[in-house]
């Protein structure tokens, strides 16, 4: 193309005007939260069986600075993350909000229904999301608190009802118990009739009580896994134990549950505690599992119905303004957050 030619293109790029703008978080690179960055980018399409969310609030997981750092390194080469810069442009994936418009082949809603759910894209005035991946949103719960649900409450369901098959009566250890998927699984093992124990720092002690913890273990001056008194599981959200500590915390035919932990700048990472912990379930009697990462419409619709019912309700930290989605971000990277991060849009 002749120099002559490139300038006219890009004249014409330069004077167009988008269709459509919103306001986005995006990250065109691995690196820190200060890495991200607010523009004017166009409102994403949305395919037949999609909807397009007017969002309200998006909340921030581990998961999203994992995406954002492409941290452990390994997983860019399992085709998640990306591998030289990020796969998702726009940041988030918890979202609450509104329904703007559905795609043609979208039966049961319709714009201006309130929903919650999963749609890649959520730190942005409008995300899209399939249809199967939102449901109503629980009328007693505000767009902030209902936006903390979908990956941290569906995880803890996963690992407490499914993985755990938690009975009355059973004792249940929940490390990381002041965290976003440690508060849900406090409440969840609670409401099933297990007695719970919660490990977190001693300023969280009567938040964890609160949500339903008959014991709580201060990580600083105690230690949970000298075998003093074992569980028959043990939900370890922070990965700072190793897994012949945990199986000595737990009873001969107890289950430990691993679901990821660690902190930035890791070649593998958490990838390494689910290896291991795989590895080590072949040649023992106790069950070493981890949680999987499923998102479906009928775990959203059995969190809302514990959420109706007085079982299920979010801790929420704090929350910042969409153009501080970084300092979210940073925030939760730090391990400080006390239940979730939650961005506000409009």
């Amino acid at each position: 193309m002749s120099v002559a030619r490139k300038n006219t293109v890009a004249a014409v790029e330069a004077d167009s005007t988008p269709r459509d703008l919103m306001k986005a978080i995006v990250q065109d690179r691995f690196g820190p939260p200060d890495t991200l960055r607010m523009v004017d980018t166009e409102k994403p399409e949305i395919g037949s069986g999609d909807v397009l969310l007017k969002v309200h609030a998006a909340a921030v997981n581990p998961y999203d600075w994992h995406m954002l750092r492409g941290d452990p390194r390994v997983a860019r080469l399992m085709g998640g993350v990306g591998l030289t810069k990020p796969k998702a442009r726009i940041a988030g994936v918890d979202v609450a909000g509104r329904v703007h418009d559905v795609g043609a082949d979208v039966h049961g809603l319709r714009p201006g229904d309130e929903v919650f759910g999963f749609a890649r894209g959520a730190f942005a005035e409008f995300a899209a999301a399939d249809a199967a991946l939102v449901v109503p949103k629980p009328a007693a719960l505000s767009f902030e608190q209902v936006a903390a649900l979908p990956m941290a409450a569906v995880t803890a369901l996963h690992a407490i009802r499914d993985r755990g098959h938690v009975q009355p009566g059973q004792r249940v250890l929940v490390n990381g118990a002041a965290g976003g998927v440690g508060t849900f699984a406090v409440q969840i093992a609670a409401a099933l009739g297990a007695e719970v124990t919660g490990v977190c720092s001693a300023r969280n002690a009567d938040m964890v009580r609160s949500l339903g913890a008959t014991h709580v273990v201060d990580y600083a001056s105690d230690d949970f896994t000298d075998g003093t008194i074992r569980f028959d599981l043990i939900l370890d959200n922070v990965g700072n134990r190793s897994i012949r500590d945990l199986r000595r915390a737990t009873t001969p035919t107890g289950i430990v549950i691993v679901n990821g932990g660690g902190s930035p700048g890791h070649i593998i990472g958490a990838v390494g505690s689910i290896l291991r912990a795989a590895i080590v379930n072949l040649f023992v009697r106790q069950r070493i599992t981890m949680v999987p990462t499923i998102w479906s419409r009928e775990d959203l619709l059995a969190v809302t119905e514990l959420v109706d019912t007085g079982t299920l309700r979010p801790v929420i930290d704090r929350t910042y303004p969409l153009a501080d989605a970084a300092a979210g971000l940073r925030h939760v990277e730090a391990g400080h957050a006390r239940g979730k991060v939650v961005i506000t849009v409009a």
